[in-house]
């Protein structure tokens, strides 16, 4: 486990490392570049996992699974909400359905916790969530990211994944994704990139989702402005936080 400063979770547990660069909101996944900065600080388990590219690190595309990690949900006695793969993605093609199971396995023996998984694959998640030895958890929340107009079929995706709570990630906000539906989603949370090279969030794109929220009773979640300087930036829309969270009896 390691703690984090993400502000809708507690933690993080990455029984899966490495990904594919997929879409626009991929170009400068933070992921990458912690990976490679624990390459370089001699953690064997990101070792040849991204690759430099000009002055950045991509990833090469390469799975490594952590047998070691697997069961370390067992030992934590205190309930959290734990993001699942933030230096991953679960359901990434290469990670075969037996393991995915093992994880699975996991979160159904430790229901003190609360898991976020989040992919950019949920037509792969509805495909193998669907099938045996797969039941919804109740406390396991399944979500899609959405970085712009040009990937909202993965809403539709994540409609179809049997799930006890869905949500969705729009970050990093790099588009309006006002031709969006959000029925069947109940947690929507927004952010915008950041980073040395982050792409603008323009605050309309905020407020067309905080009306969508609205409409479809989606619980909305403002993480952050983002930029160079996130922390200067800060997380405040309109004078204040929002930091709701989906009702647990959806």
């Amino acid at each position: 486990m390691a703690e984090t400063s993400i502000e809708w979770t507690d933690a993080t547990w990455n029984p899966v490392a490495g990904c594919t660069v997929l879409t626009a909101g991929c170009t400068n996944c933070y992921a990458m570049r912690m990976a490679a900065r624990l390459e370089a600080m001699g953690t064997e388990k990101y070792r040849g996992l991204t690759r430099k590219s000009g002055r950045r690190a991509v990833w090469t595309g390469k799975i490594r699974l952590d047998e070691k990690s697997l069961d370390s949900p067992r030992a934590w006695s205190k309930p959290r909400k734990v993001f699942v793969n933030s230096m991953s993605d679960l359901f990434h093609n290469d990670v075969p359905v037996e393991f995915i199971a093992r994880v699975w396995a996991v979160m159904r023996e430790t229901p003190r916790h609360t898991y976020q998984i989040l992919t950019k694959r949920p037509e792969r998640m509805a495909e193998v969530l669907s099938q045996a030895p797969f039941e919804i958890l109740p406390n396991v929340w399944l979500g899609a990211s959405v970085e712009d107009g040009r990937v909202l079929g993965r809403l539709d995706a994540l409609r179809r994944v049997p799930a006890s709570i869905r949500f969705v990630s729009l970050e990093p906000l790099i588009g309006s994704v006002a031709a969006s539906d959000l029925t069947g989603i109940h947690w929507a949370i927004v952010g915008g990139e950041s980073g040395p090279r982050a792409r603008e969030m323009k605050p309309e794109w905020v407020d067309e989702i905080e009306a969508m929220c609205r409409r479809t009773g989606t619980a909305f979640f403002f993480k952050q402005w983002g930029g160079k300087n996130k922390k200067a930036a800060g997380r405040l829309l309109r004078g204040r936080t929002y930091d709701e969270l989906p009702a647990l009896s959806m």
